[in-house]
């Protein structure tokens, strides 16, 4: 699968881009499942352990996905290379996405470890402060692991071997689900650690999925040699993988920080309205996957046809994902608008003296969810198509700007100035992604009219 032979149809670009796109979107699906497993079990467990995981899995990911800066760089990296069967350079910009993940965990390792004056200064209660804090001090363990696993994904995802990718997910998403079941209730024998049980169940699979990678790329690709001398620097790919890796990580701390940020706001109203946002911004992420994993695709095909400068080809692949994308959105709407209860009652259990008054703001923000999933869906969308052809610089400041200029004011004045509560924060985020949205789109489709064609 190298150079582009003939130009494809729209139902030849669908084809190539589900049987690459659906194993992401699974892979993206089971990975979230991990993190609702643990909303599901510490839900049940107890509501204030609940708000606790909500805002330290927050900050969690958000640090997670700024890391992930660099395995994204990788995946267009890799697939333009692939495209022009470069195989040494496959090897380098990979190298460089792990040692450079390597670099970034450590770094970030004390701030998980010691993260509760953190969370009180950001005004949470000290009770879940310290219940945060313990969960983040166990799972941050796993945070480097956690980031090798994301690089090898993407040079996998960049090959299309993703097949792997998901099913290596999935055995992922049981693991932790058994562990969870054992360590946060003390089933099996094991004993009762509640939150810090999720925290051990997270860093542990991390640690295991890592294991199992580095054996199947070294078994799977060995016409790579990817880990042969990998103690040696190669400074022109780290500075490549670099430039191209702080740009994504900062556009992936601008959009995640935006929803984390929204998690700080709404604790400030209080325990019952956090439990509900945590409950909901799960049932949105879910769907949010399936737009990341068709998002990623596209990035592997643009990037293809951006290495073997096929303009044509890079334009109706990238049509063709975003006309999926946002199907996939309006069916959403119709799933938020319709059973929002029973969705967020899967989270809670039954006796909970909380359930009633968690489901109807939950709804409410569901409601708010089901306005931006067109928006969310087509910025996630541009950004995985821009990525592609390996522009990352400008889009990172569109993002800031709309997420954190417009967004984050905007969720202020409409939930805390005018009163609308947790669902004028929600809406102040669809102010920010849709102004994203418009431009990075824009964006997209003015730079690949400025392409040469090949014939």
């Amino acid at each position: 699968m190298t150079i582009r032979s003939q130009p494809l149809s729209v139902s030849g670009h669908s084809r190539a881009l589900m049987t690459l796109g659906l194993p992401l979107v699974g892979s993206h699906l089971a990975q979230f499942a991990i993190g609702m497993t643990d909303t599901l079990m510490i839900g049940w467990y107890d509501v204030t352990a609940l708000a606790a995981l909500t805002v330290a899995t927050s900050i969690y990911f958000v640090i997670f996905i700024v890391g992930s800066g660099f395995a994204w760089a990788v995946m267009p990296m890799v697939a333009s290379a692939a495209g022009t069967d470069n195989d040494v350079q496959v090897r380098r910009v990979t190298r460089m996405g792990l040692w450079l993940s390597i670099l970034f965990g450590l770094f970030m390792t004390p701030l998980m470890l010691f993260s509760e004056p953190l969370f009180l200064v950001m005004g949470q209660d000290p009770v879940v402060a310290e219940l945060a804090a313990r969960y983040l001090a166990i799972a941050g363990l796993g945070m480097i692991p956690g980031l090798l696993i994301m690089v090898l994904k993407s040079y996998l995802s960049a090959l299309e071997r993703t097949r792997v990718v998901l099913w290596v997910t999935i055995g992922s998403a049981v693991l932790n689900a058994l562990v969870n079941y054992a360590l946060i209730f003390g089933n099996w024998g094991a004993p009762e650690m509640g939150i810090a049980g999720a925290a051990v169940a997270s860093a542990s699979i991390q640690i295991a999925g890592i294991v199992f990678l580095i054996f199947y790329v070294g078994w799977a690709t060995p016409e790579y040699t990817l880990f042969r001398n990998f103690h040696r620097p190669d400074s022109e790919a780290f500075s490549r993988v670099l430039r191209l890796g702080w740009p994504i990580g900062l556009t992936n701390l601008a959009e995640v920080g935006l929803f984390a940020a929204s998690s700080i706001m709404i604790g400030w109203i209080g325990a019952l309205e956090l439990a509900a946002h945590g409950i909901a911004l799960q049932i949105a992420s879910a769907m949010f996957m399936i737009h990341l994993g068709l998002s990623q695709a596209v990035t592997v095909r643009v990037g293809r046809a951006y290495g073997a400068g096929d303009q044509h080809g890079l334009q109706r692949g990238a049509a063709v994902g975003f006309g999926i994308s946002m199907a996939v959105a309006l069916t959403t709407i119709i799933l938020f608008l319709t059973v929002p209860g029973p969705l967020i009652s899967l989270f809670l259990s039954p006796d909970d003296p909380a359930l009633e008054e968690i489901v109807r703001i939950g709804t409410m923000l569901l409601a708010a969810a089901a306005v931006f999933q067109l928006v969310d869906a087509a910025q996630v969308m541009a950004l995985g198509m821009l990525r592609g052809m390996q522009d990352t610089r400008w889009p990172m400041v569109i993002a800031a700007l709309s997420y954190w200029g417009v967004g984050i004011p905007a969720s202020y004045l409409l939930g805390f100035t005018l009163g609308w509560g947790p669902v004028g924060v929600w809406a102040g985020l669809a102010v920010g992604l849709a102004l994203a949205a418009v431009f990075l789109s824009w964006r997209f489709w003015v730079r690949s009219s400025q392409l040469e064609a090949f014939a």
